[in-house]
């Protein structure tokens, strides 16, 4: 057994993300095994106990994730080819007037908005935005377990034993994809359960089988939906909401 980055360490247990870390280490926000660390790249052993100074705890603390409920025809992330992104609509005069949280909107709060989890900008639905790299980690990290749900609108005649395949048995970038859980919810309507988020996953999933996806909505991600939040607006995620 080897030691490890202490970044590396404090990611895998959901303390922060790896850039958070460094951050903290900087500042001598982290210790190990009661013993303040300050130089980038220490290592440690994964049996260590690592705790965050209050400096660190009071900034995650202040950290805010903002649920939005994407149109189509809006990028997740960076502006691209003349098309605007997502948190573009992250304006006072586009919080959705439901949301009765106690979080007064802060330009602020703009700063290190990151998606976690994208949608394409011919899909809609919930997407989620966050300054909590915790957040991200559990959403988008590579051993996330949280499910997406989305309804997905379909043209065309599935192949045979196409639905069998959707569930499990297609490959995609040259890697088998996760099991995933797939039924028919209306004649042209699928309902789509994954536990992962390859770039143009589901609409590809569906070519592989001869559909052609004309509508895509994602409704949920972990314990969290989208409900009744109108397209175009947002909301900030509850102090009671968890994605696990």
């Amino acid at each position: 057994m080897e030691k490890i980055r202490i970044s590396k360490i404090m990611a895998q247990q959901g303390l922060c993300s790896r850039r958070e870390a460094d951050s903290y280490i900087e500042r001598g926000w982290v210790r190990v095994d009661g013993e303040v660390v300050s130089e980038l790249g220490s290592k440690a052993w994964p049996h260590q106990k690592i705790t965050l100074e209050r400096q660190a705890q009071r900034r995650q603390t202040a950290r805010v994730t903002i649920l939005l409920h994407k149109p189509v025809g809006y990028v997740s992330g960076q502006a691209e080819q003349g098309y605007r992104n997502a948190a573009s609509l992250i304006l006072a005069t586009n919080r959705y007037r439901g949301d009765h949280t106690a979080i007064s909107f802060d330009p602020m709060h703009l700063r290190g908005l990151a998606p976690a989890g994208r949608l394409d900008i011919d899909s809609t639905g919930l997407l989620v935005l966050t300054q909590d790299g915790r957040i991200a980690r559990q959403l988008v990290g590579d051993d996330s377990e949280v499910e997406k749900e989305y309804l997905v609108r379909v043209q065309g005649k599935i192949s045979h034993n196409g639905l069998a395949m959707l569930n499990y048995g297609l490959s995609m970038d040259g890697a088998a994809l996760r099991p995933a859980k797939v039924s028919w919810q209306n004649d042209d309507q699928l309902h789509f359960l994954l536990r992962e988020g390859k770039k143009r996953q589901i609409r590809r999933m569906c070519e592989m089988v001869g559909l052609k996806v004309v509508g895509l909505k994602r409704v949920r991600m972990g314990n969290v939906v989208l409900g009744d939040l109108p397209p175009g607006k947002w909301r900030y995620l509850k102090e009671n909401e968890r994605f696990v």
